[in-house]
């Protein structure tokens, strides 16, 4: 399924025909992040209905950017910082990040400037703390150079500055294929700021380091003790996700289509549980992915694509954040990057990238559980999803 064929003719920086109005209070502006290889352009700007579920076919904008794969709003939401996930034999074979800022009254996009990655295929960036540094994940496909963590200053402005910092990880090589050098795939920061994550699915490791960039502007991280959490060999670790209360956090493992779940305190991650997505289903369903919890709590939904393309249903233990499987739902396409909890907490949007659709499904916000699909969106590889909340 592709893109309807008046989305591509969007200019860059294009708003609706009615200008600026008061939107609804059930209204909501979505971005999008895509892959860029088919008929997409870039990132689109979206309005999304909490009333009906309904996503608007038509733009409020599109900006041109290559692979603008993940999408990173600064707390305010002045600032979206995008990985440009180039490489080589792309378009651009260069990895880059770029800055934009967000019009308060308008929600529109513009560049304020883009910076090297220094590595391929950036997949994943999160922001600091205090909002000074933005670390990049290279997550690199091939075994040269591999992939690592890019430390990049942020200006009060929003502006990137150069990288001052570049990690890297010996690989685990269990999986030949998969892991003969590091893919760092996703790196985040611990709920004080103190500490950061680096989720490497080529080493089977979560790196942690400390973060004091007073005490030395130029390498902001120094490994911490211990300098790495262990993970079961061949898991592929992706996306780590803390709990709201900072005592739990849960780490979606790709190749083993696993989530491990872990008590956390000062710097340190002990492993708890382990959880199958795919239990006694063939490799090939396995490729776990995206995590996010309802606003609440309660709740965790997670993906996973392979020849399963399921979206998990998950309940929180509220004391120790160990989960217990509520639901399996298909995703009705083809590999579930991302997805999103709207706003009023009654849709999940899914990004299928590979069917070239975002996918709302109804949730019961008192149960979690997922209801009837109400919208198949086309659109071109679509690969992260992140609202706009009113200010």
């Amino acid at each position: 399924m592709r893109m309807r064929n008046f989305w591509p003719l969007l200019m860059a920086g294009s708003v609706g025909a009615m200008g600026v109005q008061a939107a609804p209070v059930d209204s909501h502006e979505l971005l999008v992040g895509s892959y860029t290889a088919g008929q997409s352009q870039g990132i689109y700007r979206l309005s999304f209905d909490s009333r009906t579920g309904q996503i608007a076919s038509q733009p409020l904008q599109v900006i041109k950017s290559e692979n603008p794969s993940w999408l990173t709003l600064s707390k305010d939401q002045r600032r979206v910082f995008v990985v440009n996930e180039n490489g080589p034999g792309q378009t651009d074979p260069v990895g880059k990040v770029s800055s934009y800022a967000i019009d308060p009254k308008t929600h529109s996009l513009s560049l304020i400037n883009q910076v090297q990655s220094l590595g391929n295929e950036p997949t994943h960036s999160s922001l600091s703390a205090d909002a000074s540094h933005l670390f990049v994940s290279n997550y690199s496909v091939t075994e040269d150079p591999g992939g690592s963590l890019a430390v990049i200053p942020v200006g009060s402005d929003g502006k990137l500055l150069p990288v001052v910092q570049i990690s890297s990880h010996p690989a685990s090589r269990v999986n030949a294929e998969r892991q003969s050098s590091a893919h760092v795939h996703s790196t985040v920061s611990s709920p004080d700021g103190r500490f950061v994550f680096s989720n490497d699915l080529g080493a089977d490791k979560i790196f942690v380091y400390r973060y004091d960039p007073k005490a030395n502007p130029q390498l902001p991280l120094t490994p911490a003790d211990p300098p790495s959490v262990p993970l079961p060999a061949g898991g592929g670790p992706r996306h780590l996700l803390f709990s709201a209360d900072g005592k739990h956090a849960w780490l979606t493992m790709e190749m083993s289509a696993q989530v491990a779940v872990f008590d956390y305190r000062d710097g340190k991650l002990t492993r708890k549980q382990l959880v199958d997505l795919a239990v006694d289903q063939p490799q090939s369903d396995k490729a776990g992915a995206a995590l996010h919890a309802s606003a609440d709590g309660k709740f965790l939904y997670v993906s996973n694509r392979g020849t399963a393309n399921q979206l998990l249903v998950f309940a929180i233990d509220a004391q120790t954040g160990e989960l217990k499987e509520l639901q399996r739902r298909s995703v009705e396409g083809d590999h579930p990057r991302e997805l999103a909890l709207d706003p009023s907490g009654k849709f999940v949007l899914i990004a299928n990238q590979k069917s070239n659709q975002i996918v709302v499904v109804e949730r019961d916000p008192s149960s979690g559980m997922l209801g009837k699909t109400v919208q198949k969106l086309p659109m071109d590889a679509p690969s992260d999803l992140k609202f706009l909340l009113r200010q």
